[in-house]
């Protein structure tokens, strides 16, 4: 049913960079944009296949702004592939995002893909899914797992890069500051690859820097509420001992900026705050004055995950690990960029 592609797969293959007709080794990297334009004659030949391909999809849960943009970006992807996209949501919970993933296999689907809410405890249900015959793409977040052919590819940011990106950001920022330099941190999900990941790589990045340290770190979910309770806590241990805040996203340093006006801090400016994920309120925030710097964490990955079901189900070898392009942006240029946001 998959001889009908012709010149739409190989339109696509271009647009992915880096899948061919030949086995791509794991550990390709492909720098890959989050938004693909969607081939008119490709559209054309899905509606003529007898049956849609479908796509059991986990997400993660509806936590922040940058989750629900993803979601919205993987059903409108769907929808414009002509993809039939079984949807779950997780609730932040491992074992609901088991459960769904359990479903799919018992329905058939022809494939998997969610993004994981901690690293590790993934490998029997993975296993089960590879006995099933069912390819599994994994988004967003890693897994940690024995062994990797039980997915088969990984579309997502490099958080690593993301916390080294912090980290330059705030030596910089902070290069003619005299004596020591204070920082709290507001960490993700405990385990999650974003949380892991963003802070080994800002402490990377800091720990030749002698003059800056982390005098607070705790989670906070990733959520805007206990972003606000965590740094509520912070300040009342520190006071204004604290001259830098790491959020682990947006909404976390949103919930933080909150705290501290509640005490008469000037978020911005009291304190210097980067963020991760680069949505549309960040950058007002940034040109308000209130945000300093956000780290683009690109949520708009839906055509691409689209985009490879479909090379799966045409028997094509796809990367191992497919890395969406981002930025980092501060408050001068923010007014630039404002008009660029989709979420």
């Amino acid at each position: 049913m998959y001889n009908r592609w012709g010149k739409a797969v190989i339109l696509l293959l271009v647009f992915l960079c880096a899948c061919t007709s030949v086995p791509v080794p794991k550990e390709t990297l492909v720098q890959a944009p989050a938004v693909l334009q969607t081939d008119s004659s490709l559209t054309t030949a899905l509606k003529q296949d007898e049956r849609p391909v479908v796509l059991g999809f986990s997400q993660v849960g509806a936590e922040s702004r940058f989750r629900n943009a993803n979601t919205k970006s993987i059903q409108d992807a769907a929808r414009q592939a002509g993809i039939d996209l079984k949807f779950s949501d997780a609730e932040q919970q491992q074992s609901k995002q088991i459960e769904a993933i359990r479903s799919y296999i018992a329905a058939k689907v022809d494939v998997i893909a969610f993004s994981p809410v901690i690293e590790t405890g993934w490998d029997n249900v993975l296993m089960e899914a590879k006995e099933a015959g069912i390819p599994v793409i994994i988004t967003d977040r890693s897994v940690d797992v024995k062994d990797h052919s039980l997915y088969i590819t990984l579309i997502g940011s490099n958080f690593v890069e993301e916390g080294r990106k912090a980290g330059k950001y705030v030596i910089d920022k902070m290069r003619n500051v005299n004596g020591p330099i204070r920082i709290a941190e507001i960490r993700g999900t405990e385990n999650s690859a974003p949380a892991l990941d963003r802070k080994r790589g800002f402490e990377e990045i800091i720990k030749d820097n002698p003059n800056m340290e982390i005098i607070a770190s705790e989670t906070g979910n990733f959520t805007r509420e206990e972003g606000k309770e965590v740094m509520t806590r912070f300040l009342k241990k520190h006071g204004r001992d604290i001259q830098v805040l790491f959020a682990h996203n947006d909404d976390m340093a949103f919930g933080a900026m909150e705290a501290m006006e509640e005490i008469g801090l000037r978020p911005g400016k009291d304190i210097v705050i980067v963020s991760v994920d680069g949505g549309k309120e960040a950058f007002q925030a940034m040109l308000d004055g209130r945000l300093n710097c956000t780290v683009e964490c690109n949520p708009l990955f839906g055509p691409l995950l689209m985009q490879a079901v479909r090379e799966l189900m045409a028997g094509r070898n796809i990367p191992k690990r497919i890395i969406v392009k981002e930025g980092v942006f501060t408050q001068g240029t923010a007014a630039r960029e404002i008009g660029n946001r989709k979420y």
